[in-house]
């Protein structure tokens, strides 16, 4: 089996300094910077054609960029294109296998490619078909499966060489919760020994299960990074929910607050559907204020909590878009189509010819 490498020296698994990629006139990628530290999540954000798969690919050596640099697991991207392949995992948005062959035949397929050996390549064939709940379909053709089994196939053909960096092209679109939680543990297993994970998604849910760290980029730009709670706070701080014992006060509670004209605080509204008023705030002392007012007010409060932004709410403060425009369709970059070359081909190509035996 191929050794997963790691990085002792604490440097970045992924390093991209300006890469720029045109599809003619639309530039795909502007200039884009990012570092993914070895052993973590980088998610990256954004709204279809954004750039996201374009840079995928780009680091996974299906596409070369116009401009800039890109070093992946010490690998230059450009000049180190077949070392980096070895040490490469990608699953892109479409499960990729080999519809005649079975699930077993497609693990070892890509394990004989990878230059296992054929025993050790059966043996982590059968590991992978038991990690991801396949190992009863592993002899049926790929035809036979299921759109939720093939995406678990396509998962486990990227890990079949113990990859010490990983694409995750939106690698959940399709699935069903159950499968999606299986994805999902399966990537935090591989993070804990010690993969590091680019992961795609439009799943805000995804996002803050998985990653460690969040790169939101539009137009082919990074305009936004940093830790969730970072983001969050970027964003506007908290909110404070405030319920009545007796919804009819509603209204005279938020104008109570409004008017008082409290330092900071630059309203309340009423979200009559939750029974509730909603105060923005940024601090401690801006919440104790509003809650002094109120009780100055008589007024009887059932319920105080505070509400943090949603990293969907996060996503639409930054891009100006929701996280499902154009949702189920293809996201590709801008050169018409979800695929840059056509196909969704795996990184993890050799110039080896296997017969398939498994």
């Amino acid at each position: 089996m191929t050794k997963r490498l790691t990085d002792d020296g604490g440097h970045s698994a992924v390093e991209v300094r300006g890469l720029v990629k045109h599809y003619g006139a639309t530039k795909a990628l502007d200039g884009v910077d990012l570092d993914v530290r070895q052993g973590t999540v980088l998610g990256v954000l954004g709204p279809n054609g954004a750039g996201k798969t374009t840079l995928v690919r780009v680091l996974s050596t299906l596409i070369a960029p116009d401009a800039g640099s890109a070093r992946v697991a010490g690998y230059d991207v450009l000049r180190q294109p077949r070392q980096l392949r070895r040490v490469i995992g990608l699953t892109g948005q479409y499960a990729s296998v080999d519809e005649k062959l079975s699930g077993r035949e497609n693990l070892y397929m890509i394990g004989r490619l990878l230059d296992l050996s054929s025993k050790d390549a059966k043996a982590r064939a059968d590991e992978l078909l038991e990690r991801f709940s396949l190992t009863e379909a592993a002899k049926r053709p790929a035809q036979e499966y299921s759109g939720g089994m093939r995406r678990r196939l396509d998962l486990a053909a990227s890990m079949i060489g113990n990859p010490s960096v990983l694409y995750l092209d939106e690698p959940t679109t399709g699935l069903d919760p159950r499968t999606r939680n299986e994805v999902w543990a399966e990537v935090q297993r591989m993070v804990a020994e010690g993969a590091t994970v680019l992961l795609t998604t439009q799943y805000m849910e995804e996002a803050e299960q998985l990653a460690n760290e969040l790169t939101v980029i539009d137009r082919g730009r990074v305009i936004a990074n940093g830790k969730v709670a970072e983001l969050k706070a970027k964003v506007g701080g908290r909110t404070l929910v405030i319920r009545p014992t007796d919804p009819a006060a509603l209204t005279a509670m938020a104008a109570a607050i409004t008017e008082a004209g409290l330092d900071g605080v630059a309203g309340a509204t009423v979200d009559a559907k939750d029974e509730a008023v909603n105060v923005p705030i940024l601090s401690d002392e801006q919440l104790t204020a509003v809650v002094g007012l109120l009780g100055t007010r008589g007024f009887s409060i059932a319920h105080i909590g505070t509400h943090l932004p949603s990293l969907d709410e996060v996503f639409l403060a930054i891009t100006g878009k929701k996280t499902d425009d154009g949702a189920g369709q293809p996201s590709g970059d801008g050169n018409g189509g979800g695929d840059d070359n056509g196909s969704d081909t795996r990184s993890t190509r050799v110039d080896n010819e296997v017969e398939v035996a498994a």
